[in-house]
Order: structure tokens, then C-alpha cells, then sequence
């Protein structure tokens, strides 16, 4: 069963993060919109404190999250992913598993293939021995021979933690993540539109969703809007955290 942890009382928000992630990510988004909803931050499998599985891909992501709904008892709900976290929400849309949603939103991630581009940061990762490190501090030196951007090697740190024996480890299965990226690089499938009102976030220095996603977002989201966030790239929600939440919330309210 995927951890999960809930804030506030209303109408249920699911939040799926991306690649690398955990639902603690998105903790300060959550305690914003807590007020008016009841906020279910997922940490999805191989990732946070959710199980490792062998065999991951953009279905056997979606099929967890069902699982977890039906343990909750969770029928009808906004559904929110980011990056990775959006394929996952995607695929519950396009598919057999989407009947309960009733807005979803897509945070800086279109629904298509995307070429390699973390072969910098599994690099990193993979030369570095944690029994060799004491501390985070550590870590992060280490990580700046592949990692220079400190904000993401920060994100990265976030999913570093002590284990029972006390040594520095990994939430993040990486391993798994690196041998099967190819299915986490890949498209989420696509049986039938999601006819639900649906809202596609950009960060404006991204370029995660192009104008020539346009079309393929039209075939499957006839009912779907943009909003782009100025001054923002990959991670809208974390770089300009009062202008998302604005959308979110008007978004969600029906405005």
C-alpha cells in the first residue's frame, strides 16, 4: 500500500509527485489549500516511504494509486500530478481508471514520449558510495560532480535519510528507476479522452510542454485550459508557490 499522508477536511485533492520526489514536496502547497479540501499527498511506488517494485511502468503506477483509493474509500476526487507524477495522473484519465475524477490537473508535463535527460543526475548518483559520507553536507559536495544546479541536488537530498542500522540511504529505488527509466521517459496510454475539466500548468522557462503538444493535449483533453506562470521552470509549484496556488484554487472552485 502507498504511504500517504492527509491534511485538512473537504472534497478529496489527490497530489502525485514526480521523478525523484515524495509527496513531501508539495507539503506547503498541501497546507495552503488544506483549508478547503482534504489533501492526500502520495508518495508513489519506488519512491519516499512507498514499497519498491520490480516491475514499474505508467499502468502498475496508476493501479497503486487505485488501490489506495479503494483502501481509502475515496470514489470522487481531484486528481493533481507533477512531472512524472502527471503521467501517472494522465494515465488514470485515458484509461479504465478514471471514472472518478472530477478535475484533473497537469503540472509542466505533456502526454508523449521525452528523449533521456536525467543521465546527469543517475551519474551523479551512482558515483557516489553513502557508506563513504557522513552527512548531507557531504552528500552534496559529492553530488556537484554531475548535479551543478543547487536546487535540484537540494530536491535530490530531500529523499536522503538514515536507516535502522543508522547509514546514510536512498527512499528513492534507484536502481529500478535507472534500469526502467525508458517506461518512466515513455507516454501514458491513451484509450479514450478524459472528458472532465482538466487545467495544463507551464512553468514559463520550460520547456516541457511545447506548442507542438498542442494537439495530441486537445485529442485527449478536449476540456482542457492552460495557465502559464512567469518567472517559473520546471517546479511552478516550489519557484512561485502564491501564483500556482491562485490557480489551483480558482481552477478547482469552477472559476
Amino acid at each position: 500500500m502507498l504511504h500517504s499522508d492527509t491534511l485538512g477536511t473537504g472534497p478529496d485533492l489527490i497530489i502525485l509527485h514526480g521523478l525523484f520526489g515524495s509527496g513531501d514536496n508539495w507539503r506547503s502547497i498541501a497546507k495552503g489549500l488544506s483549508e478547503h479540501y482534504r489533501v492526500h499527498l502520495l508518495d508513489l511506488p519506488n519512491h519516499g516511504r512507498s514499497p519498491w517494485i520490480d516491475r514499474q511502468s505508467y499502468p502498475a503506477f496508476a493501479e497503486a494509486v487505485m488501490e489506495w483509493l479503494r483502501d481509502k474509500g475515496i470514489e470522487r476526487y481531484h486528481l493533481m500530478g507533477h512531472s512524472m507524477g502527471g503521467k501517472v495522473a494522465m494515465q488514470m484519465a485515458l484509461g479504465d481508471l478514471g471514472a472518478g475524477i472530477d478535475r484533473l490537473i497537469v503540472v509542466d508535463i505533456a502526454p508523449r514520449a521525452y528523449p533521456p535527460h536525467h543521465q546527469d543526475i543517475f551519474g551523479a548518483l551512482n558515483r557516489i558510495d553513502l557508506s563513504q559520507h557522513k552527512d548531507r553536507r557531504s552528500v552534496d559536495e559529492a553530488l556537484k560532480d554531475g548535479i551543478e544546479t543547487a536546487g535540484i541536488r537540494q530536491f535530490i537530498l530531500k529523499s536522503l535519510y538514515r536507516n535502522d542500522k543508522g547509514e546514510l540511504a536512498w527512499r528513492f529505488n534507484l536502481k529500478a528507476l535507472q534500469d526502467q527509466y525508458e517506461d518512466i521517459a515513455g507516454e501514458p496510454d491513451f484509450k479514450a479522452p478524459f472528458e472532465g475539466p482538466t487545467l495544463f500548468i507551464k512553468g514559463m522557462n520550460s520547456q516541457y510542454i511545447t506548442a507542438e503538444d498542442q494537439p495530441a493535449i486537445r485529442d485527449r483533453f478536449p476540456n482542457a485550459e492552460a495557465k502559464l506562470i512567469e518567472g517559473a521552470g520546471h517546479w511552478p509549484h516550489a519557484e512561485k508557490p502564491a501564483a500556482f496556488q491562485r490557480i489551483i484554487e480558482r481552477f478547482l472552485a469552477g472559476g
